[in-house]
């Protein structure tokens, strides 16, 4: 594929808001994570809430698209210039050339969830709730096209934790076929309780912050995060590249990866295709890297398998951002990205004793190298996978 110019990104999660923040608590190996407050919700477990969500007010003429998630968007849209930079793009491309594909999974279900906390006398749904513009996967594109003023394409993909790592394929697509020339891409998900339950219900959550690769390693830890890029046909001081995207689906099973990772070794391998590199030609895994027994064993095989004895450094960064679900693929995009601009591979937090059984060369502590190509996996339920390729220069 043609390497696609990134020219701004930026990214809001439990470590603070905006790629500053971000990096002086990876840098720091300072992790977000701590005991759940949400809602004082009696689930004993660890989380990555962002701190000041609620008190976010949207512009007055995004009112009717209120809810906690799109709060979140617009938090993470006000960081590092990134409205400026879109502004740019859409005064150069036009803003019907300026695409928006947005990854999700619960989108705005909590106002849905706070609804029916408080229902009518006669069981009827207040008045003032508006699912199209809230719970609707839809209402994220909706919302972020709207406060940037574009009027392109745009959708949201939700399948579940590969969703903002998918649309890089989606917009690399899209430009391919000629239908834009720029695109903001990247996801948002908000703490819900659906998703905490849900996962609770599933003896998924760990009791504490979650540690990747730990011989004892018990769960995730639910996060909740806001991360864009804009990525352009073509820009003057881009802020990296994508290299390549690689997408299957090995529908193994509803919420168990492939236990020998069949899909994500595709995935990993179609990425590496479209960049026309070879697995010696990566510095640097970001792991998908959740906690779950199954995920990181399926996950080292698959990684094995692809990179054999070329198995660079590699590390989870969900130890310090929680997992955010389908914000994560844009997340740890974001994070690979800064991992090439300052010429480091973040340690994964947490761990205390390694699996014996698991062989990646998995980094404890941060490690400072200079860095050219990096790879980002994203594995959800449903054998969903997507592995992109980022680089920090264009070859």
């Amino acid at each position: 594929m043609n390497p696609l110019a990134i020219s701004a990104f930026t990214l809001t999660t439990a470590l603070g808001a905006g790629r500053a923040a971000t990096l002086a608590a990876l840098q720091a190996q300072r992790s977000g994570l701590a005991p759940l407050r949400f809602m004082d919700l009696p689930l004993s477990t660890w989380a990555g809430e962002v701190e000041g969500v609620d008190g976010v007010r949207l512009p007055a003429p995004l009112a009717t698209l209120d809810c906690r998630n799109n709060r979140l968007a617009w938090l993470g849209l006000s960081q590092d210039g990134f409205v400026d930079a879109v502004a740019r793009a859409r005064e150069r491309w036009g803003a019907r050339r300026v695409g928006v594909f947005l990854g999700t999974s619960t989108s705005g279900l909590l106002q849905t969830e706070l609804a029916y906390r408080n229902r009518q006398e006669d069981g009827s749904l207040p008045e003032a709730f508006r699912y199209a513009e809230t719970q609707n996967t839809y209402s994220l594109a909706l919302f972020t096209a709207e406060a940037l003023q574009l009027a392109g394409p745009r959708f949201v993909v939700s399948t579940a934790c590969s969703s903002s790592a998918k649309v890089f394929g989606n917009a690399q697509r899209m430009l391919q076929a000629g239908w834009i020339d720029a695109a903001v891409v990247g996801g948002v998900d908000s703490l819900c309780l659906t998703t905490l339950y849900g996962f609770n219900a599933l003896e998924l959550l760990a009791p504490e912050a979650c540690r990747p690769w730990d011989a004892q390693r018990r769960g995730l830890s639910i996060g909740e995060a806001a991360a864009f890029a804009l990525i352009e046909r073509d820009a003057d001081a881009p802020e990296g590249w994508v290299l390549g995207v690689g997408e299957t689906n090995d529908g193994h099973h509803m919420s168990t990866p492939h236990p020998e990772g069949a899909g994500a070794i595709a995935a990993m391998r179609a990425a590496l295709d479209a960049a026309a590199l070879a697995p010696a030609d990566i510095d640097y895994i970001n792991l998908h890297g959740t906690a779950t027994p199954t995920n990181d064993a399926s996950e080292d095989r698959a990684v094995r398998a692809v990179f054999g004895a070329a198995t660079p450094p590699c590390s989870s960064t969900k130890g310090a951002t929680g997992h955010t679900l389908g914000a994560a693929g844009g997340v740890e995009a974001a994070i690979s990205l800064l991992a090439l601009q300052h010429g480091f591979m973040p340690g994964g937090l947490n761990r205390r004793q390694p699996d014996p059984e698991l062989h990646v060369p998995y980094l404890d502590h941060n490690r400072n190298a200079p860095l050219r190509r990096v790879l980002s996996n994203s594995f959800g339920f449903g054998g969903t996978n997507a592995s992109l390729v980022l680089g920090k220069d264009r070859a």
